[in-house]
C-alpha cells in the first residue's frame, strides 16, 4: 500500500495514513459540507491497510473542532481500527491530542475512549 495523504481545507481535516509507520493522523477542522463524500473513501483506505498492517498501529487525532455529523463518521472510522485491534493483526492505540485548556476536546476524547475497545490516550499540548 502507498502512503495516503489528503490535505486539509477550511472545512475538512488533513488525513495521512503512512503504512510504513503504521500511523494515521487526522488533524485540523472537520465541518465538511458532505461528510459522506469526505469520509466514505477513507474506509477503503483502512481496508487496504488492514490487509497487511504493522504489528503496532497508531491513530493520532488532533482536531481543533468537529461537528456532530463528523463525530458519527469519525466513530465509524475508529470502529474499523477497533476491529483491526480485536483481530489481533495489529495492536492499535489512539492518541487524542488536544490543547491543554480545551475542555470540549478533552470531553470528546473521553467520550470516544468510553465507546471504543482500544486504548485511547488523551495528550494535552502545552499552550
Amino acid at each position: 500500500m502507498q502512503r495516503f495523504e489528503l490535505p486539509a481545507t477550511d472545512h475538512t481535516p488533513a488525513i495521512v495514513l503512512d503504512p510504513e509507520l503504521g500511523l494515521m493522523e487526522i488533524s485540523g477542522r472537520s465541518i465538511p459540507e458532505n461528510a459522506d463524500r469526505f469520509f466514505t473513501p477513507l474506509h477503503s483506505v483502512l481496508e487496504e491497510y488492514a490487509r497487511a498492517p504493522r504489528p503496532t498501529s497508531v491513530v493520532r487525532v488532533h482536531l481543533s473542532y468537529f461537528n456532530s455529523t463528523s463525530a458519527k463518521y469519525l466513530l465509524d472510522l475508529f470502529r474499523q481500527w477497533e476491529d483491526l485491534h480485536a483481530s489481533g493483526a495489529s495492536t492499535v492505540r489512539m492518541e487524542w491530542v488536544h490543547a491543554r485548556n480545551d475542555a470540549d476536546m478533552v470531553e470528546a476524547g473521553e467520550d470516544f475512549r468510553s465507546l471504543l475497545e482500544l486504548p485511547v490516550k488523551l495528550v494535552a499540548l502545552s499552550s
